[in-house]
């Protein structure tokens, strides 16, 4: 399951919209997580554009909704564009700000608008196996365990490889997306949840699911590395 909207529009092709919202997070006295406004900017991005990503999209223009006011603006588009180096792209950004009325905590609405060739089909995956990358991570953890953070570049990477579904765990936590790419309905390995929490939420999307071929296994291990929790 993706959360991304496929809207076709011509014969060969659709519109990918894909979005993240996060509220009471950045620089405002009264936001439970205080972070740079860059930080909040790269975060809903990376969630945005992973969604599109899973949709099998091809990401063009980003769209901004701004309430942590005409100050932030710039910190949030070079948190934008921080992401999209890490992957490659340099899209157009636009989007408004809600300068008239102060808001006493921040909050940002984010959408990545893409294209989807109609007939890009994913094949019946044979003898699918299932592996988490990252570590799912919330609130002020996102910034004191970053060593667990699965890199865009890697998302993109694997998200390129023939054969693979790859799905990013947001708020709903690895449980909920893994009934989403395992269609054994067996549920969550036991060696992932001897290892992490499969009910927490996953935030900014800091780990994602991936699901595969047997024989591509070490090739996914080969770049995930450390990121790699397999069945």
């Amino acid at each position: 399951m993706n959360d991304s909207l496929i809207l076709p529009f011509t014969e060969s092709q659709s519109l990918v919209v894909s979005c993240d919202n996060s509220g009471g997070i950045g620089l405002k006295e009264k936001d439970l997580v205080q972070v740079p406004y860059e930080v909040v900017g790269y975060f809903s991005f990376r969630v945005a554009v992973m969604e599109c990503l899973a949709a099998g999209g091809s990401p063009m223009t980003v769209v901004l909704h701004n309430f942590c006011g005409d100050e932030a603006w710039e910190a949030l588009k070079i948190g934008v564009m921080k992401g999209m180096d890490e992957i490659g792209l340099d899209l157009s950004i636009t989007g408004s700000t809600e300068s008239n009325m102060p808001l006493l905590q921040s909050a940002l609405g984010l959408m990545v608008i893409g294209k989807l060739r109609n007939e890009r089909v994913m094949k019946p995956i044979l003898q699918r196996k299932m592996a988490l990358i990252g570590r799912p991570l919330v609130g002020e953890e996102v910034m004191k365990q970053q060593e667990w953070i699965a890199p865009l570049s890697l998302y993109k990477g694997l998200c390129e490889l023939e054969e693979v579904q790859v799905l990013p765990v947001g708020s709903k936590g690895i449980a909920y997306e893994w009934k989403h790419l395992d269609p054994s309905g067996e549920g969550v390995s036991a060696h992932i949840r001897s290892q992490v929490d499969i009910e927490k939420s996953s935030g900014p999307s800091t780990c994602f699911l991936v699901a595969y071929p047997e024989h591509l296994e070490d090739e996914i291990k080969l770049q995930s590395g450390s990121f790699f929790m397999g069945e």
